[in-house]
């Protein structure tokens, strides 16, 4: 009689990381006011969104600024007068234009933000898109956090 023996061990999920706690951090996000395409590297212009999402669940964060800086990291646009609260689970979302080329190919935005107790870090994420030409093009860039900050 054979007996065999089934050994069960979790695999790890693709693409999953470790949930992050923090009571405020300083976010660099790339983000593309335009790409180049073709060989004169014509300039092809985005829609830029950033998108800035509270997961944690129970606990909501504040959002001090949200900056939008050129390709020489100079200052564009500073989109918060005031912070801004965002409930669990909720999300707040800034547009530079198509038309607003002061970016560049390598434009950022700088997210500030704070809690008054650990959550896990926030999605920050940039979107661009554009159409032209009867093509359109999208993608994203990931935030990374550069910066732990005191609440």
């Amino acid at each position: 009689m054979t007996i065999f023996a089934l050994y069960a061990f979790p695999l790890p999920v693709q693409g999953a990381e470790p949930v992050s706690w923090s009571t405020g951090q300083t976010i660099y996000v790339p983000a593309y006011s335009h790409i180049y395409m073709g060989d004169r590297e014509k300039q092809f212009y985005l829609t830029v969104t950033v998108s800035i999402r509270n997961s944690d669940p129970a606990t909501p964060i504040t959002v001090t600024g949200v900056d939008y800086l050129n390709s020489s990291g100079l200052l564009v646009k500073r989109f918060l007068k005031v912070p801004v609260l965002i409930r669990p689970y909720a999300s707040l979302r800034y547009v530079v234009n198509e038309s607003d080329n002061t970016g560049g190919s390598g434009a950022s935005f700088v997210v500030t933000w704070k809690s008054v107790a650990k959550v896990s870090q926030p999605i920050v994420e940039s979107v661009m898109i554009g159409t032209g030409m009867q093509q359109g093009i999208s993608f994203t860039s990931r935030g990374q956090v550069v910066r732990e900050n005191a609440p």
